[in-house]
């Protein structure tokens, strides 16, 4: 009887040491915020630019819309048009371009009115079949146009709400006989405070904040079968202040922070099943052999699943980062700007912009200079990329062209 025993117990033992079990090996280590149409992150006035693409509390212009219209409610001017242009990959290509018209209409004392529209010209493709074909020329674009309506709750402070439309057309037909634009709305909310000019030792100053919650809205999806694009999402915090040391010579600063409110994707890996010849429950590739069938190939190992709605996605991106509270901070962008201005008529701009390393990489130092004659400014940027990662934008001019209708006709000073 014992030795029937002692068998059966030696069976047990090695048939588990040969169990059938698994391992989950990590995929690439991806920590990095993607989106659909994310040409909407990019300044395209060449004042916010120079300042290190700040905008949401910087003091009222013709391109407020980009960065929070609410500003419109303190804008000086009756009405205005601000016409700009941004080279994107200039020491490559010549022909890829962002190209941004803004109209805006102050109403009465306390409202008003704007509308805009932005085109990323990605320029001309050649596909050739052979040697004998005529080549075909594609164009893909991206486009948004929105419109806004700010309105003045107290004296020294407004909000705004702004309709988009988004479209995408980036599909090549000639690739794909099915392709279609893509295209889908979002909404932007947006507050902005001005107090009135105070007193001090030996200037004058005046304080300025600001908010706006960009891009409300659902996913965009290029064909019925394909993955669905969170779009950029995002949210703008700033405040400033503005030191006036006579009627000759201003100098505001200002600071922002921002963030994608996108789901962080998680670090995933591919379950294998392998044969645990040691019996001690770890993969060990010496003594278990190659790993055999794949059991599961998308196996959330840290943070948490992204194939979320865009509503829940924005709640879901405060804390769902793989590497904690720690993480969720790196996910947060932060400038700093300055403006000086001599007699409303000449500006100098100078600014930082900073990003994670492990959620973008992008740093870079920004300059800039406006000219003003009678309803007219003129605006140029400069960018110098302070990280490793190659800037598109690096070593780019960007300019802007404004006209200001009713100069003077609101006096919020």
């Amino acid at each position: 009887m014992k030795k029937y025993i002692l068998a059966l117990f030696t069976i047990v033992v090695f048939n588990f040491s040969n169990a059938q079990t698994t391992t989950v090996v990590p995929d690439q280590d991806t920590r990095v915020i993607t989106t659909g149409i994310p040409f909407l992150l990019i300044a395209p006035d060449a004042r916010a630019a120079g300042m290190g693409d700040i905008g949401v509390a910087t003091s009222a212009d013709a391109n407020s819309q980009q960065w929070n219209p609410a500003k419109y409610a303190f804008s000086l001017s009756k009405s205005g048009i601000g016409v700009n242009y941004t080279p994107y990959l200039s020491k490559l290509v010549k022909d890829i371009a962002i190209g941004h018209v803004t109209y805006f209409n102050r109403l009465s004392e306390g409202s008003a009115f704007a509308a805009s529209f932005k085109y990323f010209s990605l320029g001309e493709i050649e596909l050739v079949q052979d040697e004998f074909s005529e080549p075909q020329i594609e164009k893909p674009n991206e486009l948004t146009f929105d419109v806004s309506y700010s309105l003045r709750l107290a004296e020294q402070f407004s909000m705004a709400v702004a309709l988009r439309y988004l479209r995408s057309d980036l599909r090549i037909q000639a690739v794909d006989a099915n392709a279609k634009a893509a295209s889908t709305f979002a909404v932007d909310i947006a507050g902005y405070y001005q107090s009135e000019e105070e007193a001090y030792d030996s200037f004058n100053g005046r304080w300025r904040g600001g908010f706006a919650i960009q891009n409300l809205g659902p996913k965009i999806k290029y064909d019925d079968a394909g993955r669905e694009n969170f779009i950029p999402t995002t949210l703008r915090l700033g405040g400033g202040f503005d030191f006036i040391f006579d009627q000759y010579n201003k100098l505001s600063v200002t600071a922002e922070v921002a963030k994608l409110l996108v789901p962080t994707p998680p670090i995933t890996g591919t379950e294998y099943e392998y044969t645990d010849v040691d019996g001690n429950g770890v993969y060990n590739e010496e003594e278990d052999g190659d790993l055999g069938a794949v059991v599961n190939d998308n196996v959330i190992i840290a943070g948490q699943d992204n194939n979320v709605s865009f509503s829940k996605g924005i709640f879901q991106s405060f804390g769902d980062a793989p590497g904690g509270f720690s993480e969720e901070l790196k996910e947060f962008t932060w400038s700093l700007g300055a403006e000086y201005m001599y007699q409303d008529s000449f500006a100098f701009r100078a600014g930082y912009f900073n990003e994670s390393e492990e959620k973008g990489a992008r740093k870079f130092f920004a300059l800039g200079a406006g000219f003003k004659y009678t309803t007219i400014n003129i605006d140029l940027s400069y960018l110098f990329s302070a990280s490793k990662v190659q800037s598109p934008l690096e070593n780019t001019l960007r300019f802007s062209l404004t006209f200001n209708f009713g100069d003077g006709t609101y006096d919020e000073y």
